[in-house]
């Protein structure tokens, strides 16, 4: 056999190799498809490689986990137009693809979960006010996500996760937010600025009172001291006067280096003169005439 033969024979075995084989990859499963025989299989083949007849066929199905990111506009609870960027992330049942094949065939997100999605973001978010869906989207997620379950149960396809990636709302309402977030900033500044004042005018208020009730008790204390000290002083006369009889005053008079005694008759009427100027005499006493 020549050499051009057998490299002809080659060829055309790899040819028939390549068109009688298939591989399928890792994460994803096959179907036989066997159009002059049974059909469909519904035996699930893993990755690897896989003989077949040239008229025969195997579909592959990715089972890994996918996700599908949609740009939604929903209308609020409050009739305001939101724009959401809403993804899921989901897979088919590997065990169930002979079933999945059957009903909605490789395209199942485009015919059957893309419109169940979208329709249920905008059923949910129409619950929520227009300002309140930024800060619940989690929660506004969570519920999609049950819902979305529950609606493609039995669907052979298992949900993992629904998020809310990006929430935005038109030029006209997010200057209405701004101004309105300008205007509540604004009341927060007078009403703290009123606070401060009213503490103020309440520690000047205290302050004065503080000051004043400082005044009085001093002022009481100044009163009770005079009033003490007058009622000592009283006593203290009280009880010279008792002492001064005219017999003390006699003795004092006659005990004084300076005094003068002066002999009167009694029952004189006449006026007495002395001399004021007149030095007394020291160490004696001389009467007088």
């Amino acid at each position: 056999m020549t050499r051009p033969t057998m490299t002809s024979l080659v060829l055309v075995g790899l040819l028939l190799t390549t068109a009688c084989g298939t591989s399928i990859q890792p994460g994803q499963r096959g179907l036989y498809w066997r159009p002059f025989s049974q059909g469909l299989s519904n035996e699930t083949l893993k990755d690897g490689f896989y003989w077949q007849a040239p008229w025969n066929s195997i579909y592959h199905y990715d089972v890994r986990w996918q996700s599908f990111t949609e740009d939604i506009d929903a209308l609020s609870a409050d009739d305001l137009q939101v724009s959401i960027k809403a993804a899921i992330i989901l897979r088919p049942i590997p065990e169930e693809l002979y079933f999945l094949a059957q009903e909605m065939g490789p395209d199942f997100y485009p015919r059957i979960v893309k419109p169940q999605f979208m329709a249920t973001v905008r059923s949910v978010v129409s619950g929520y006010n227009m300002v309140t869906v930024p800060e619940k989207s989690a929660e506004i997620a969570s519920i999609i996500q049950a819902v979305v379950v529950e609606k493609l149960k039995g669907r052979h396809l298992e949900i993992h996760s629904i998020a809310l990636s990006d929430v935005d709302f038109p030029p006209i309402v997010l200057r209405a937010i701004e101004q309105k977030q300008a205007k509540e900033q604004e009341k927060e500044q007078k009403e703290f600025e009123l606070t401060i004042a009213t503490k103020d005018a309440e520690i000047a208020r205290t302050r004065a009172k503080g000051e004043g009730d400082s005044i009085r008790i001093r002022a009481e204390g100044e009163a009770e001291g005079n009033r003490i000290r007058a009622a000592g002083q009283a006593k203290a006369q009280e009880t010279i006067s008792q002492t001064l009889t005219p017999a003390y005053l006699r003795y004092k008079l006659y005990d004084s280096p300076n005094s003068k005694m002066i002999l009167l008759p009694d029952q004189l009427k006449a006026p007495i003169l002395i001399n004021p100027g007149e030095p007394p005499s020291e160490g004696r006493r001389e009467p007088i005439p």
